[in-house]
């Protein structure tokens, strides 16, 4: 039991080792990195796996993320080229590539950044007016993002990516603008409007030329097809004419039935509306005798009645 006391020590102090060997394994995680320090200075930077820091010697400075990270910086007033002022605020897209840089560059790398980004946006704007400034966003953010990138190479830093999330000019120039791009669409639609009725004015007096051909070529057919029955007939008539001197000629018809066959031709056309009519002198001989001898057999009471 002598020995009891001196055990308990030398149990607490080993178990105080322990603790202290165990508070001192560090395990470092995926994309992140530990700035260690020894004796206040710098000594090296962990990466991933487990690592041993020596008690009471070396610290941890800082523990650096490695990701990609992004910023959105509050809206700046900035000033264009023709004196109109707006606010515009940034989105950044940065990684750290030396996590000792941005350990020991700069105080306060976010706040650093942030301010660099104001006085370069307010350079950049302060160069272009105010439409060439709503017009260039892909020029700014270039421009931008080379200048930072520069800038903060010193820190540790590489910037990716910069984007203006917002330009808000001031009200009356919204204002302004909006009207501006309502006469626009009014005046596109007006165009378009015009345009629509130009061609259907246009299909229009197609339609009716096509139409005006089609009657016109359809009133040519018809009197092509008239002309050529007038000529059929003509023709039909002549040929029946011809025929009928033909057939008459072959006949050996003597001269008083020809005179006859004159006389019926010209009591046919007495009966029409004509109202002169001229008689050849050997038809009128003829026509008198026939008259003669109807009168001698049709009156009863004439001297020179006739009984056949």
């Amino acid at each position: 039991m002598e020995n009891l006391p001196q055990i308990i020590i030398i149990s607490a102090v080993v178990l105080i080792v322990l603790i202290i060997l165990i508070r001192n394994i560090r395990v470092v995680q995926q994309a992140r990195a530990a700035v260690i320090e020894r004796m206040g200075a710098y000594s090296t930077t962990w990466g991933v796996g487990i690592h041993f820091k020596i008690p009471f010697i070396e610290r941890v400075a800082r523990m650096v993320s490695l990701k990609e990270q992004v910023v959105d910086f509050p809206p700046q007033p900035v000033i264009t080229k023709d004196n109109v002022t707006m606010q515009i605020d940034t989105v950044i897209f940065f990684e750290i590539t030396d996590p000792k840089l941005y350990t020991y560059g700069v105080e306060n790398p976010l706040s650093a950044i942030e301010n660099l980004t104001a006085t370069t946006l307010r350079n950049i704007i302060g160069e272009l007016e105010l439409d060439q400034t709503l017009t260039s966003r892909d020029l700014i953010n270039s421009k931008m993002r080379t200048i930072l990138d520069e800038a903060t190479d010193p820190w540790g830093i590489k910037i990716n990516r910069v984007e203006l999330k917002n330009i808000m000019p001031p009200k009356e120039i919204q204002n302004a603008m909006e009207k501006q791009m309502k006469a626009e669409r009014e005046r596109r639609e007006a165009i378009l409007r015009a345009e629509g009725d130009k061609k259907s004015a246009i299909l229009e007096a197609e339609g009716e030329k096509e139409s005006a051909i089609l009657r016109a070529d359809a009133k040519k057919q018809a009197a092509i097809l008239e002309a050529e029955g007038q000529a059929e007939a003509i023709v039909k008539l002549q040929k029946a004419t011809a025929d009928g001197i033909r057939l008459i000629n072959e006949a050996n018809a003597s001269e008083a039935v020809i005179k006859l066959r004159a006389l019926e031709a010209f009591k046919a056309a007495a009966n029409g509306k004509a109202t002169k009519i001229i008689i050849p002198s050997e038809i009128q001989s003829l026509a008198g005798l026939a008259t003669a001898f109807k009168e001698s057999i049709t009156d009863p009471e004439s001297e020179n009645s006739t009984t056949v």
